[in-house]
């Protein structure tokens, strides 16, 4: 019987176009006067694109313009940014920064790390583990789960939590409030697990979608996982509500018959991080942006994407055009947090969260958007609020929230007024003792590392 021979792959054949041609990445601040310029020149790659803008929004840069060319193989990209000032950028760590991560080896010891021997939903973070919650949103929930978390002696370190029609979604990290470590102990994890889990399920209802907690696996970029969270719960199926005029996105999906492109077109009031959460959606919905041309002139972003599915296929049908849509929509609105916000720094201590978020719902306070970070000693919160009916909170229980809670931590409360560019928050407060801190976890977790 004649002998079969198959033919030899070097296994490090897929490497060699991107050794061969390795990425380049140069930042210029000569050729325009307003902006710096962020040039990607690279093999293409799935999820490219999103890995780009990853990098840039955790920086806190603003992308006022950019130019996306993927086809034949090769990814170039041109990006218009600014800092939170809305100068160009000049400080050289973050330039070194940005040259490092998408330069030649910036992807070259990317990895997940994996967990054998843990159940399937625990991994740790360096010292810390990781905590995922997705369920019906109601008045004082935070404010419940961290209670829980508290007199389980969980210390919480970073988080960050999203609601959007009615649904609530949340990533927090802990570890032990007496080592100061990771908890891998899976008697304390499983008590833990279960208390969440009767306080988030305790306002189901029948034919509600199920709540849930996990203690996930793997690291992940925790604004993505939001994302997919919500997405997985299908928010977008619910009619989205924005208060304020000229913040309802205009979305359109057309057929490009010459180059066999489905151009989705977006239209609506700019805002931080705007094309990081349409960029992060479409990749996640399987779609791959070929030509992308994005601008904002004011408080108005105007963007354009040549997309097709994995596959190959376009959006041909009428239902699958009307779902992509309603996806960009809700990961936009996901976002968007009008009215007032609170910002509060303190000295971080073991229950700080579960007292903070106490008293919010002491004064009838119901948290929409809250970001948690913590560097050194210092706690750094951040909540956007509503009354408990979803309405604009009345200016005496801010300030009545403000005299409670200003003699123990430094406040800054602000309001956001609706149709008012992003990047003019810091200008819209009525006060407070200390400078906005962001609370990026891009930047947070390279902190958590060990």
């Amino acid at each position: 019987m004649a002998k079969v021979y198959w033919p030899y792959f070097d296994p490090e054949y897929e490497n060699l176009s991107s050794r061969i041609n390795p990425p380049s990445v140069s930042i210029d601040n000569t050729s325009c006067k307003q902006c710096t310029l962020v040039k990607v020149d690279s093999m293409n790659k799935p999820g490219i694109l999103l890995e780009v803008v990853q990098v840039l929004t955790d920086l806190d840069l603003t992308i006022t313009k950019a130019y996306i060319s993927s086809d034949g193989g090769w990814f170039m990209d041109v990006f218009h940014v600014t800092d939170q000032q809305g100068n160009k950028v000049t400080d050289s760590k973050t330039i070194d920064y940005i040259e490092k991560v998408l330069g030649p080896k910036g992807h070259a010891a990317s990895s997940q790390n994996t967990w054998p021997g843990k159940r399937v939903g625990v991994h740790s973070l360096g010292d810390h583990t990781s905590i995922e919650i997705i369920a019906r949103d109601r008045p004082g929930l935070l404010s419940e789960i961290s209670a829980v978390l508290a007199d389980l002696h969980f210390n919480v370190v970073a988080a960050e939590a999203w609601t959007h029609n009615r649904r609530i979604a949340c990533v927090l990290y802990v570890n032990d409030n007496e080592t100061s470590r990771a908890v891998d102990d899976p008697e304390r994890l499983s008590a833990m697990e279960e208390q969440l889990n009767l306080v988030i399920r305790g306002s189901e209802q029948e034919n509600e979608k199920v709540a849930r907690t996990s203690l996930s696996i793997g690291s992940t970029h925790v604004d993505r996982r939001l994302h997919q969270m919500l997405f997985a719960d299908r928010d977008y199926d619910a009619v989205c509500k924005v208060d304020g005029s000229g913040l309802e996105p205009k979305i359109t999906v057309e057929h490009c018959e010459e180059k066999g492109y489905s151009v989705i077109s977006v239209s609506c009031e700019d805002r931080a991080k705007l094309m990081f959460d349409i960029v992060c959606t479409l990749t996640d919905m399987q779609y791959i942006v070929f030509h992308a041309t994005i601008t904002s002139s004011g408080p108005h972003a105007s963007q354009e994407y040549f997309i097709r599915h994995k596959d190959g296929c376009t959006l041909d049908s009428e239902g699958e055009k009307e779902r992509v849509i309603k996806c960009l929509e809700a990961a936009i609105h996901r976002r968007v947090s009008e009215g007032w916000s609170l910002e509060l720094c303190a000295k971080d201590r073991v229950g700080l969260l579960s007292e903070v978020t106490r008293i919010l719902r002491e004064h009838g306070l119901s948290v929409t958007r809250a970001g948690v970070t913590t560097v050194g000693e210092q706690a750094v919160n951040v909540f956007y609020v509503r009354d408990a009916s979803g309405n604009p909170v009345d200016v005496k229980t801010i300030e009545a929230l403000r005299g409670e809670i200003g003699h123990s931590m430094m406040v800054n409360v602000k309001n956001k007024v609706p149709s008012r560019r992003w990047k003019e928050e810091g200008q819209t407060g009525t006060g407070g003792g200390w400078a906005k801190t962001s609370f990026f976890f891009g930047n947070l977790l390279e902190k958590l590392l060990p």
